[in-house]
């Protein structure tokens, strides 16, 4: 039986953490043993610790380093703090050294290039090691040191990707071979389209108090530059002018109220007149309540891999309006499952949410596209045995 070690960067519930869960999930029902590495928590820790019990460690962090309030404080106002945490965390991290030479791995599984400096820490585990990278330029700036990537790039034995444009960026920036390298996306189809049907049990315009005949055009995803938020409000503000005396309303799923950009783009909407018409929804696991009764689908991404809530909307049979050069979304969207617009022309996509608002038709014909072809493209069994295979090759 293989014996494989998953590393995540975090818990968070966004597109990669999700589809890892989906695949351990998957992998459970077969002949392997699996272990999963935590960088950081999130909302989904106790979903992983319930795929596998036992079998999920917290990677140890300063900030997790607690010897009693009354103590804390004593050694903070002596100036010894900082000194103890580190000696606690050195402790912790030999412990878990030889807690994972102990487990005798065959592979490493790193989930995303946001772990490129936890596994490069890991050096001790001499066995070869898979990448699934679900990242383009920008976030591979960000989320990582240049070092680090690599570090981790030199120790990729096989790299996976979930679209042709993250592949071609990999080939090009990092001269990685293609010939190692495989393209597919994981996702757990049965579990989305039941979701979806759970979501719809919901009425979502009863609840957000929209008139029954409101046209949602919606967009979600944690907010942040990449996801192009302030296009998603230039585009609101053309669509929503044009439609003067109907009821559209522009919703997005997924930006925290605390957030600063939520403060920014609750400004802008004050100042755009449409703070009744632009609807700002917070992290919520109540996604496909929303997913699943949206009348288009807005892709406003700047960069974007292959989003996951692309193909959960494609599935909800949703047309998906997107920018060209913005990463995968537009392989699937072509020009049949959707329409795909030259990068941040506000104006043609603001067009094209126009022409889908007043064509029932269109959009019904374009959503239903779209589902046949993730229906098509996407096996969730396929993608396993995939998975499988490469696990087996290495």
């Amino acid at each position: 039986m293989k014996n494989i070690l998953f590393i995540s960067h975090d818990a968070n519930r966004a597109g990669a953490q999700i589809v890892l869960l989906q695949l351990l999930k998957q992998l459970k029902q077969q002949p392997v043993s699996m272990h999963l590495l935590l960088c950081s928590d999130g909302s989904l820790e106790d979903d992983f610790k319930a795929e596998l019990p036992q079998s999920v460690t917290r990677l140890p962090r300063y900030g997790d380093v607690i010897l009693g309030r009354t103590l804390d404080k004593l050694l903070k106002f002596l100036g010894f703090f900082q000194w103890v945490e580190r000696v606690v965390i050195e402790r912790r991290l030999r412990l878990l050294k030889k807690f994972l030479m102990d487990k005798n791995f065959d592979l490493v599984f790193v989930n995303s290039i946001a772990s490129a400096a936890v596994y490069r820490r890991l050096d001790y585990l001499p066995v070869p090691m898979i990448l699934f990278a679900h990242e383009l330029e920008m976030s591979v700036k960000k989320f990582s040191d240049p070092d680090d990537m690599a570090h981790l790039m030199r120790r990729t034995k096989h790299l996976i990707v979930v679209s042709r444009a993250v592949a071609q960026y990999f080939e090009k920036t990092y001269k990685y071979p293609s010939a190692q390298i495989s393209t597919f996306q994981i996702i757990d189809t049965p579990l989305i389209l039941s979701k979806i049907q759970d979501g719809r049990k919901t009425d979502i315009r009863q609840k957000m108090g929209l008139p029954p005949d409101a046209v949602l055009v919606g967009g979600c995803g944690h907010a942040e530059w990449r996801k192009g938020n302030d296009a998603f409000m230039m585009v609101a503000q053309q669509v929503i002018r044009y439609f003067a005396d109907k009821p559209v309303y522009f919703v997005w799923v997924g930006m925290h109220p605390d957030s600063e950009l939520y403060q920014v783009q609750r400004f802008d909407a004050e100042r755009m007149e449409m703070t009744e018409r632009v609807i700002h929804v917070g992290i919520t696991s109540e996604v496909f309540d929303y997913l699943s009764q949206f009348d288009v689908f807005l892709l406003t991404s700047r960069e974007d891999p292959y989003p996951l809530v692309v193909l959960e909307a494609a599935l909800a049979e949703r047309p998906i309006v997107c920018f060209d050069k913005s990463g995968g979304a537009p392989e699937l969207v072509e020009e049949d499952a959707g329409f795909v617009v030259p990068y941040l022309d506000i104006y043609a996509m603001s067009q094209k949410i126009i022409e889908l608002i007043e064509n029932q038709k269109l959009r019904q014909t374009l959503g239903q596209k779209a589902k046949q072809k993730v229906l098509q493209r996407h096996d969730t069994d396929e993608s396993v045995r995939k998975v499988l295979g490469i696990i087996n090759r290495l």
